[in-house]
């Protein structure tokens, strides 16, 4: 195993850096998640504003169906991610409905993909050897520290293509999510800016599968949005602090997968609870609140 040979952690913290990014899996993982993570957040500020966290969740279970589903067909394993992700987006609605009737919806789909991505596994695993059985594991939970070169290049411009679109929109977006119609009486075209924010969280939630997987979505997408809406009311800022938390719990889940042997999937989910846990408890505390600042 390569983390046998690494040098354990020091005080002197460029020379870690240093040791860090020396392996070529290591640079490709800080680049992909660094892109993942930053798409994450900004987009998982809309999808907690906007009360979509089920239909996230929704979405990442289809991405693993997806994914395997492709992969009998002989499609690659992204390219049915991406296409499965956001088709199914797109059939669900474009999310501008916000009752019982949208959960309910979504609860349907749940069910159905998470029995194909069951049916779709067996399928893969009973025609292939069971050293590729383990590819459904790492659709569910990651694999960013296996990610070759290319891989990590095509998850970088992913995650920076889907950031500029998020900002390019962000302003109708946040007006239709905080009231929609209002947005609607001043002329916002409701429809097509939903659609537009269901087809960015389809890529996201596509895009984060390689580095958190698809049960585990949530770390990237929900986490650090909860944890910066409760800093702050600013929308601007909030979404910002969003995304820098994202790739901040990224880094220190990789550095600490560095020089562990346990995934960094389960490092990235443990630091963005515990961010969260703490920022609860120390506003219950009394300490620092809200900001409107």
């Amino acid at each position: 195993m390569i983390w046998l040979s690494i040098q354990p952690a020091t005080w002197n913290l460029l020379a870690d850096v240093r040791e860090i990014l020396s392996y070529d899996f290591m640079r490709s993982a800080f680049l992909a998640g660094t892109a993942t993570a930053l798409a994450a957040g900004l987009v998982g500020y809309f999808v907690v504003l906007r009360n979509q966290v089920f239909t996230s969740d929704a979405l990442g279970h289809v991405a693993f169906s997806g994914g395997l589903g492709g992969l009998i067909l002989g499609v690659p394993l992204l390219a049915g991610v991406y296409v499965a992700t956001v088709a199914v987006a797109l059939g669900m609605g474009s999310g501008a409905d916000r009752g019982r009737g949208r959960d309910v919806s979504i609860g349907i789909v749940f069910v159905w993909v998470l029995g194909l991505g069951v049916l779709f596994l067996s399928l893969y695993t009973a025609g292939h050897s069971a050293g590729n059985g383990t590819l459904g594991v790492a659709v569910l939970f990651g694999s960013i520290l296996g990610l070759q070169e290319p891989q990590a290049y095509l998850a970088a411009a992913a995650g920076a293509i889907i950031s500029v679109l998020l900002l390019l929109v962000w302003r109708p977006l946040l007006f239709t999510s905080l009231d929609p119609d209002v947005a609607a009486a001043r002329g916002v075209p409701i429809g097509p800016v939903s659609t537009i924010f269901a087809v960015l969280l389809a890529l996201t939630v596509a895009e984060s599968v390689q580095a958190v997987g698809a049960l585990l979505i949530f770390a990237l997408l929900v986490t650090p949005a909860a944890v910066a809406q409760r800093l702050t009311n600013r929308p601007s800022v909030s979404m910002a602090l969003s995304a820098i938390l994202a790739v901040g719990f990224t880094w220190a889940g990789l550095v600490m997968a560095f020089y562990t042997p346990w995934p960094a999937s389960s490092y990235i989910t443990g630091v963005a609870f515990s961010g969260l846990l703490a920022v609860r408890l120390l506003q219950r505390a009394g300490g620092p609140g809200r900001s409107s600042c």
